[in-house]
């Protein structure tokens, strides 16, 4: 070779050198967290947070997705370096390991290091989306497409994942999922394994090509079966469906292989197991005929304390609002490690950073709810339910009227029933002069005997698809695909006449059964669904949220079902309904863990029906006195509580036997109202969850995984309703946490950790408030919630000191956004026994001016003087039984109150 030609080879090499250089460099300074190798992108976004890309292309994504609207963290301090040809990623919390030049990511050739609670965990996350299944890999069915009659449930042994698949019985019911990596093609394995009680097919279907796959009985145990079917080269969809004859079998898990392969090892297994849940799109009718608990589809924690969100797929955002497909990439992964060991808090405050707050509901939403699927008319709402309210002193917030208000049809009419609302501007006039907010239900749906109908047509420029809608009968149902631009406007456009009576109006989406579609590319359904409700309320200046199902999309009634992009974008949207629920002991039991696990995907609300949906104990739908009692005590501690059934009766006098005890805690959720909203803010500001589940704060107790219907109200209040039957000294069963707890109802203490059992009466149930704890209630517990709080009482425990922080803001409307709202910190110093209330720091329209606070300091002993910033009281009670002192006193919102007690 000439020195010539190394002249210019070298020239060569340093040019291209400078490019690749500038490149990465470019890349490190418009992202000070990005590691490039090769292909490969890395973005250290927390200490615990690290989005791995792969791009074979070289073409790495910069812009927002749908779920992922927020990369821009904190810089995050981090090493570099390569050890034995890996590329390693170092913060004081993980280590990433990633061995260069070798493609995609996989559990072979990426690892994440971490502590979980003392113990040394590695990672070795394993990449596919929901619905897809890549080559040699080993998928959960209960996480593919379930087709009808297919259902993914956990009552049973021996299962890996969330559960499987079960109910495979009806000819065609089975699940789907779309092949990919397959380079060439050929004859390729389909394995699953199985469940059945006798010899009998499945189908496995690759488009026009299919194969029956024999299933001998395994006796209740779980066996491995398969057959051989020819594939295309690339992504092809594929299908395990019950032949026509139908069939009677469970499917845990499949994988494809090439034909000699045997079922490959399920590497994800024990991660899996450890899952700590998270969602499911409803509870409609869980218990009929299964057993609970149900199948929860996973969320972010996990106690291996590590979890993949993989966003391959998402749809990017655009700053518009709307949403652009990602193109699709075989060669393409972007995924999001947490690695938070077992600092779960740390892992929900990164998830909520990368994904957004929560939705800030209205003040009022954390009120009292009346809903009933009855006919209720006008005159019956002013004259009967409201001064029923009234004279037993129970607050009212919000007024569902459900689905009988319609006409001409009541499950999707878009016009009023007359014979019930002869005057809906007046009936509007009057909620507004009553201070309630008014909820309608609607269904996504239009009869094509509407006399609106024709309007709808007009503005999506073609004829509504037939479908499928809940009341039957002679509908001509019609649905609509709110992916078209048009059809979404025409669906939205039937509105506009309700909301046009009542700007502040609520929608109750029961998006259940009829047909109608959502499904933009890249983005769950229900999501997208959601999202356009909020999006048009805050065009009218209010603070939006969908009451509605989330997670899943339209797969028929109370179907759940995984989507690529997942549930990660609902809480900024969504207060999630668990809908249609059976009224027993067991799903009251478990819809306190429903609620508690939603937080896991950051999605801090809930809204069950209080009450239950449906008794079948006797045909009126009517609870005994003790099951009612215990589902409105279990409300009162809930993100929203919500009266409601099917016909049935839940109202406190309709239950003469425990009405004293049900209003009892009514009035108690709306005394809770400056904890709740402040609670609620706090999930806005830090993704927590409103109920906490027990594990969140101690993860090293195996009790605190083992006692799911308890939760955490806030940070300082230990809740556990009773779920069996009784009405005196019922016994339940409490893991009390580290600390000194007093009984908010008896003053009785207890100190943890241990494991007690606290009885109580229909007007008792086990709530604790730790010692340091401040709990400020409204001293009025019969206003409505759409008024500010005046008067406070704080609830101060003494034993060690504490704070708390006190948030307030007009309640309704944007203005929140802008810093208007208010904040006073409160805290108990143990060492001189003083309550201070500090000036309100913030201001907000409407905010009050001057307030009286009753301060109740529990667990001390009567003092022999009391002083009120620094001047003697002019007198207190002592409570000698419960060692309860209470002293009141006034002060303007900008002074500093201070009562010490010693």
């Amino acid at each position: 070779m000439s020195k010539r030609v190394l002249v210019l080879l070298a020239v060569v090499v340093v040019a291209v050198l400078v490019v690749v250089l500038a490149v990465v460099f470019r890349d490190r300074e418009e992202h000070p967290g990005a590691v490039v190798d090769g292909q490969a992108r890395f973005q250290v976004l927390t200490p615990t947070l690290i989005r791995a890309e792969y791009a074979e292309d070289g073409e790495f994504e910069d812009r927002p997705t749908y779920n992922a609207v927020n990369r821009g963290l904190a810089t995050t301090a981090f090493t570099t370096e390569e050890v034995d040809g890996s590329l390693v990623i170092r913060t004081d919390r993980l280590t990433l390991r990633y061995r260069q030049g070798s493609g995609r990511f996989g559990p072979d050739n990426l690892r994440v290091e971490l502590d979980a609670g003392g113990e040394a965990v590695t990672a070795r996350p394993t990449w596919g989306r929901p619905g897809a299944c890549g080559l040699g890999g080993v998928c959960e069915a209960e996480t593919m497409l379930a087709l009808e009659g297919a259902q993914g449930v956990r009552d049973a042994d021996g299962y890996t994942g969330p559960g499987y698949v079960a109910d495979l019985t009806a000819p065609g019911a089975g699940v789907e999922w779309s092949q990919r990596e397959v380079t060439a093609a050929g004859e390729y394995r389909v394995h699953l394994r199985y469940r059945a009680d006798r010899a009998q097919e499945l189908v496995v279907r690759a488009g026009d090509r299919e194969q029956a796959v024999a299933l001998e009985p395994t006796g209740g145990e779980w066996a491995e079966a398969g057959a051989v079917l020819t594939l295309p080269a690339g992504r092809t969809p594929l299908s395990l469906r019950c032949p026509d004859g139908g069939c009677d079998a469970a499917v845990d898990h499949v994988a494809v292989t090439p034909p000699g392969d045997g079922f490959p090892e399920h590497t994800g297994a024990e991660h899996a197991a450890a899952n700590l849940g998270g969602w499911r799109r409803s509870l409609d009718y869980v218990d009929q005929p299964r057993s609970l608990p149900v199948m929860m589809y996973e969320g972010l924690l996990s106690r291996d304390g590590w979890y993949l969100l993989d966003d391959s797929g998402t749809a990017i955002a655009n700053p518009d609002g709307s949403t652009t497909p990602r193109a699709e990439r075989d060669g393409y992964q972007d995924g999001y490690l947490f690695g938070y060991g077992h600092d779960y808090r740390q892992g929900l405050r990164d998830l909520r950073e990368l994904t957004g707050p929560p939705v800030m509901l209205p003040r009022q939403a954390f009120g009292n709810w009346y809903s009933r699927y009855a006919a209720h008319d006008q005159d019956h709402y002013r004259d009967e339910l409201l001064p029923a309210f009234e004279a037993a002193g129970v607050p009212l917030d919000v007024l569902v009227v459900d689905t009988d208000f319609k006409s001409p049809n009541k499950w999707n009419g878009w016009n009023w029933d007359e014979s019930l609302f002869p005057d809906p501007d007046g009936f509007f006039r009057w909620a507004e002069e009553q201070g309630l907010r008014v909820a309608l239900n609607i269904h996504p749906s239009i009869d094509a005997n509407d006399p609106r109908y024709a309007e709808a047509v007009r503005t999506a420029g073609r004829e509504l698809a037939p479908g499928e809608c809940g009341m039957g009968g002679d509908m001509d149902c019609r649905v609509f695909d709110l992916s078209d631009p048009r059809q979404r406007q025409a669906y939205f456009d039937l509105h506009r006449e309700f909301e046009e009576l009542e700007p502040d109006l609520l929608w109750w989406l029961d998006s259940c059964c009829d047909g109608s579609a959502f499904r933009p590319e890249g983005i769950s359904p229900d999501s997208a669904f959601n999202a356009e409700y909020v999006r048009r309320a805050e065009q009218r200046g209010l603070r939006g949220f969908s009451w509605n199902r989330s997670g899943g999309g339209y797969n028929g009634y109370g179907g759940n079902q995984v989507y690529p992009a997942g549930p990660w974008a609902e809480h900024r949207y969504t207060v999630d309904t668990s809908m249609d629920t059976s009224s027993t002991w067991e799903l009251l039991a478990f819809a306190s863990e429903y609620t508690s696990s939603r937080g896991n995907i950051g999605m801090p609300y809930q809204s069950h029906d209080i009450g239950g949906h449906n008794y079948a104990g006797n045909p009126d739908n009517r609870l005994p006195d003790d099951l009612y009692a215990r589902w409105v005590q279990f409300g009162a501690f809930q993100p929203l509580l919500r009266l409601h059934s099917n016909h049935g009766y839940r109202l406190p006098w309709e239950y003469p036997g425990v009405e004293e005890a049900a209003v009892k805690f009514l009035k108690l959720r709306k005394a809770l109202l400056p904890y709740t909203y402040t609670v609620a803010r706090q999930a806005h500001d830090t993704g927590l969850p409103m109920n906490r589940p027990l594990y969140l704060d101690h993860p090293g107790h195996p009790e605190a995984y083992e006692h799911p219907s308890q939760f955490m109200y806030g940070d300082d209040v230990l809740v556990a309703p009773v779920t069996s039957p009784g009405t005196e000294d019922v016994p339940t069963e409490l893991w009390v946490p580290p600390g000194t707890w007093v009984d908010y109802f008896t003053g009785e203490t207890v100190t943890g950790p241990t494991t007690t059992t606290v009885t109580s009466d229909l007007d008792t149930m086990p709530v604790f408030l730790r010692v340091g704890g401040i709990l400020p209630t409204s001293a009025d517990d019969t206003s409505n919630a759409r008024e500010q709080v005046g008067d406070l009482v704080l609830d101060v425990v003494a034993g060690a000191s504490g704070s708390f922080e006190l948030y307030e803001d007009e309640g309704e409307g944007l203005g929140y956004r802008r810093g208007e709202s208010a904040r006073t910190a409160i805290r108990y110093s143990e060492e001189d026994g003083s309550v201070t209330v500090e000036p309100r720091a913030g201001s907000f329209a409407g905010a009050v001016a001057e307030r009286t606070w009753t301060v109740r300091l529990r667990g001390v002993a009567e003092p022999t003087r009391l002083a009120v910033n620094g001047a003697d009281a002019p007198g207190w009670e002592y409570d000698a039984e419960s060692r309860t002192l209470t002293v009141t006193a006034s002060s303007p919102a900008d002074r500093e109150l201070t009562v010490t007690t010693r």
